[in-house]
């Protein structure tokens, strides 16, 4: 039978580092949790679902939605902006569609005590094939 040459390493095969190394690991230190941002994300997110369910709501009308889809078949993103406002949301609305479907993004306002957009809520639906 073959034989290996004595260069090549059997198994087990012994590492090239030392062995007080091996599962080495060094303790690390977290910060303290301070769940005040989070609790602010959460408030802010309760708004935006409540919104949401209002644009859902406002687009359940069959008059309206026919309105938004044609206008949006024909380009009219202006005119589609313009819908959406007219619904009175509390919050920013940013509208993305294709002839599949269409996006609404619906994000937390800076002004309300915050530096940076804490949370959006993104929903998404098909209109198309």
């Amino acid at each position: 039978m073959y034989q290996r040459p004595l260069h090549y390493p059997t198994y087990p095969w012994v590492p090239s580092y030392p062995t007080y190394m091996v599962n080495y690991q060094v303790p690390r230190t977290y910060p303290p949790v301070d769940t005040k941002i989070f609790a602010g994300s959460v408030k802010s997110f309760r708004l935006l679902m409540e919104q949401g369910s209002i644009l859902l709501d406002r687009l359940g009308n069959l008059a309206f939605a026919q309105k938004m889809m044609t206008a949006a078949q024909q380009g009219k993103n202006a005119e589609v902006d313009r819908m959406i406002k007219s619904i009175g949301l509390k919050v920013p609305v940013t509208t993305k569609f294709t002839p599949t479907g269409v996006d609404f993004i619906l994000s937390t306002d800076t002004s309300q005590n915050q530096s940076v957009n804490c949370c959006s809520l993104t929903i998404a639906m098909k209109w198309g094939v």
